[in-house]
């Protein structure tokens, strides 16, 4: 454990505390008295009412849609299932700067829905909410399809002979073994909409605003960082309390349920139900997921002049004005591919470490620590970014000017997926296998390289692409740390659609394009490799 919470003590609690820190210690005196100023005023608990209740709506409406997709992915075995698995997951792995432009394409001003039939919805509430169903969906269907898939049908297939009917026997059964799996899935999509950034602050406009928006307000714009700092407090305090909730229902679900192989319980759709069911699934998947993404593709190529390569062109050609880049765009991917593979590297080490702490020991302390590896999820990324500049400024952590500060903070969001998926895996190892190896001669090194590499090797793979993938997309964070002369993907982006022009506009739909199509392509390959038999969230 010593290295991992070496890692989250310098790269994520010293710098959160250092601006909590700036903002509530003046003048030699710690202004406590700032908390109760701040939460009081009429426009920050309007914030703190949208935050809240905006991330309770999304959280119904992602498990509402959701979950049918859950149960065909979980239950029905057809051609195209590995692919229509790793559609549902690209939106979640997209940073949520594309995520807003692919939703600006489709509804926006300009976008599809307004040329067809003059419907914008952007400015409103409901591409909000669309938006954060739209980035949620593969939460819910990989954490409550995972455990769908490994419950034993037979249990509901007994409750069916004995006269219960289908959905008597779903409700008695099925149900109550899929409480905790579904807790948790609405508890993590409550935390990622709680901190929503991203999507509110492109699609929502001036009007909406949440904790994570106006941090960056105040940071950013305002540099009031007594405010902020906070913002940050209440909303560290909020996503502590979720993270407490989320880890009780983990390890309820982890002790009460017997598990089967998925390859058992999946088989072809029967009946004319079934098929209408999975219809209907593969057509919310097209309608919601791909759509957008779609939409943003077809844009990338809409020039002036009919379709063509312009935009894509346009990314190799630096700003004559130099106002927006000092390099060309397309240096943005190049950035990004690296900035990935560096902090991949790092998440893997040290997801791996507390993965394998977390099986070896249990505890008050355990738990502890695995609620600290999740914490980066939660806690917002402009603080953490923001935090980066002004702590780690100095001898001996003079990072400021180095270009390993982008990658270390994409790698903070990395290592909770890594120890997720690599958890289960790892607790599934006969512990006997070990103790044979170790009576054998072979050293804990050896043991672990000839008995535990073996058995979770492709779940490791797993680990690292989707690592890859999430820090491919960080934005919160890297927005502040990244240089003019070498931006990352999300934040070449972003700058395109924060200026005005026909051009600008499209060169952002075509990096979007293209960061989509690197991510498509990781998850594509990661289901073929991915292990078969996980309980892992992910």
């Amino acid at each position: 454990m010593a290295g991992p919470v070496a890692f989250f003590a310098v790269f994520f609690a010293y710098p959160v505390a250092a601006i909590v820190g700036r903002g509530l210690h003046d003048g030699g005196t710690w202004q406590f008295g700032r908390i109760a100023e701040v939460a009081g005023r009429p426009e920050i608990l309007r914030v703190l009412w949208f935050t809240t209740w905006q991330a309770l709506a999304s959280t119904a409406l992602t498990l509402l849609i959701a979950l049918p997709g859950a149960y065909v992915l979980a239950r029905f075995d057809f051609p195209g299932r590995r692919l229509l698995r790793a559609v549902v997951t690209v939106p979640f792995v997209l940073p949520t700067v594309v995520v807003g432009t692919a939703f600006l394409a489709l509804i926006g001003r300009g976008g599809l829905l307004d040329e067809l039939w003059g419907v914008r919805l952007d400015t409103t509430v409901w591409a909000i909410l669309l938006a954060h169903v739209f980035f949620n969906y593969a939460v819910v269907v990989r954490t409550v399809g995972g455990l769908w898939s490994q419950l034993d049908p037979r249990q509901e297939e007994a409750a069916r002979v004995l006269g219960a009917g289908r959905f008597t026997a779903w409700r008695r059964v099925t149900l109550p073994a899929l409480v905790p799996s579904l807790a948790a899935a609405a508890l993590m999509v409550f935390l990622f909409t709680f901190t929503s950034f991203g999507v509110v602050q492109i699609l929502g406009g001036p009007a909406f605003s949440t904790l994570e928006v106006e941090i960056y307000r105040q940071t950013a714009d305002l540099l009031d960082l007594p405010t902020a700092a906070v913002l940050t407090l209440i909303q560290f305090a909020a996503v502590g309390l979720v993270l407490a909730v989320h880890a009780r229902t983990v390890r309820r679900g982890e002790s009460t349920l017997r598990l089967v192989d998925p390859s058992r319980t999946a088989r072809r759709p029967r009946g004319a139900g079934q098929w209408t069911l999975l219809g209907s699934v593969v057509a919310t998947v097209l309608v919601l997921l791909v759509a957008p993404l779609a939409v943003l593709a077809e844009r990338s190529f809409d020039t002036p002049g009919g379709y063509g390569l312009d935009y894509y062109r346009a990314l190799t050609v630096v700003d004559s004005r130099g106002a927006t880049f000092l390099v060309p765009p397309v240096e943005a991917i190049r950035n990004s591919l690296e900035y990935a593979a560096a902090a991949t590297a790092v998440s893997v080490l040290v997801g791996s470490l507390a993965a394998a702490a977390l099986t070896r020991r249990a505890g008050r302390l355990t738990r502890g620590f695995d609620a600290l590896l999740m914490l980066p999820l939660g806690v917002s990324a402009v603080t953490v970014g923001f935090g980066f500049l002004i702590a780690l400024d100095e001898p001996p952590l003079d990072l400021r000017t180095s270009w390993i500060l982008v990658p270390l903070a994409q790698a903070l969001v990395g290592i909770p997926f890594v120890v997720r998926i690599m958890l289960p895996v790892l607790r599934a190892v006969d512990t006997r296998l070990r103790e044979a190896a170790s009576v054998l001669g072979a050293s804990p090194l050896r043991a672990w390289r000839e008995v535990d590499l073996p058995l979770v090797r492709r779940a490791l793979l797993v680990a690292a692409g989707f690592a890859f993938a999430v820090s491919l997309g960080e934005f919160g964070a890297t927005v502040f740390i990244a240089r003019p002369d070498n931006p990352t993907l999300p934040v070449a982006v972003a700058r395109l659609l924060g200026r005005p022009g026909e051009l600008n506009y499209g060169q952002a739909m075509a990096l979007s394009t293209v960061l989509m199509a690197v991510c498509a392509a990781a998850l594509l390959a990661l289901e073929r490799i991915r292990p078969d038999k996980t309980s892992g969230e992910f």
